[in-house]
């Protein structure tokens, strides 16, 4: 019985709270140091489904395709993020259905803050915390390139500080609506990737991840706008309270706080926009760069092939200055008669 409530400790959310319903009692849970615990066991679990994914998937695929050092470990990079994508939007999804986030979008900022988590949303935090931060030992595991590792750690970073703001500021049902946009944008370029890796000349798939980032891009910049510049607002003050959890949360009742909040918000999608837009244009420079080329490189095989047509012969041919008939015998010249 000590080990398995040991054990507990490590597998199971801590901190868990009876709530009174009117069908009766639902038990919810708030965070606390305990939850360090739990994530450091789910960290092993990610490396071993990392491990696995690697091996049985990803490595037999490249033996087929036969890519080079820098591509080998960018489908590793792709593949290991399509999985983790795919099944993170299907979990998140599931939960914002069931959890009624997006049939009632005030839900977003109403009763704030949402200091009680329901299991499958504290689990699910957990797991995502416990997944970028096990990128860590990776990038040593994966054996990354030195000129890969400052972009990798970027990425690993801003994840682990969204999600964990989320988190630390009661901002957790906000906070599932923007993984749910940013890991399916993020999603379709991976998947692009990986067909691009297969087939050079295709490229539908970045198409369609360039429309989808646009339209989440625009989703999230709304929903940061409609959640903190008007819903915050409106929820009555809440103060600091320890015992029940609520911590950070007292912050947003500061006006420069909450403006700040957004203003670095609005800051990073629109560094985001740039990028995306320098990358599109570069893109197509280098698109009609080539069509041009192909052009170019038609028109002067068809030079070369007119010129290469073969002359019409005379009636006859010549043979060292003299013209023969077709026959072989050399034209006479035929004599004039005198007067």
């Amino acid at each position: 019985q000590v080990s398995a409530k040991t054990a507990f400790l490590f597998i199971l959310p801590q901190y868990n709270i009876s709530v009174p319903t009117a069908d009766g009692e639902l038990v919810h849970y708030h965070y606390g140091l305990k939850d360090l615990l739990t994530i450091l066991f789910y960290i092993f679990i990610a490396i071993i489904l990392h491990a696995v994914v690697q091996e049985y998937a990803l490595d037999k695929i490249n033996r087929r395709l036969h890519l080079s050092k820098v591509k080998h470990s960018k489908f590793n990079e792709s593949g290991q993020l399509v999985t983790f994508h795919f099944t993170s939007v299907i979990w998140c999804l599931y939960v914002v259905v069931t959890e009624g986030y997006i049939s009632n979008p005030r839900s977003l900022w109403e009763n704030y803050p949402h200091v009680y988590l329901p299991f499958q949303v504290k689990f699910f935090y957990l797991c995502q915390l416990a997944y970028w931060l096990h990128a860590l030992p990776e990038l040593y595991f994966q054996k990354v390139r030195k000129e890969e590792i400052p972009r990798q750690l970027r990425c690993i970073a801003l994840y682990l500080v969204h999600i964990a703001g989320a988190y630390l500021l009661n901002l957790t049902r906000l906070g599932l609506i923007l993984l749910l946009l940013q890991y399916l944008a993020e999603f379709f370029f991976h998947m692009a990737r990986l067909v691009c890796f297969t087939d050079e000349n295709n490229e539908k798939l970045f198409n369609v991840w360039a429309v989808v980032f646009v339209v989440t891009r625009l989703f999230t910049l709304t929903l940061y706008i409609l959640v903190i510049g008007f819903g915050l607002p409106r929820v009555e003050s809440q103060a600091l309270d320890s015992e029940r959890g609520n911590v950070f949360s007292f912050l947003f009742n500061n006006i420069l706080f909450r403006m700040s909040v957004l203003l670095l918000v609005c800051l990073f999608q629109a560094s985001v926009m740039w990028r995306f837009i320098h990358l599109q244009l570069r893109r197509w420079r280098e698109y009609w760069n080539e069509q041009s080329s192909r052009k170019r490189a038609t028109t002067a095989t068809t030079g070369a092939k007119q010129q290469a047509k073969p002359l019409k012969r005379d009636s006859g041919y010549h043979e060292n200055g003299v013209i023969k008939a077709e026959n072989g015998t050399s034209p006479r010249t035929k004599k004039l008669k005198s007067p």
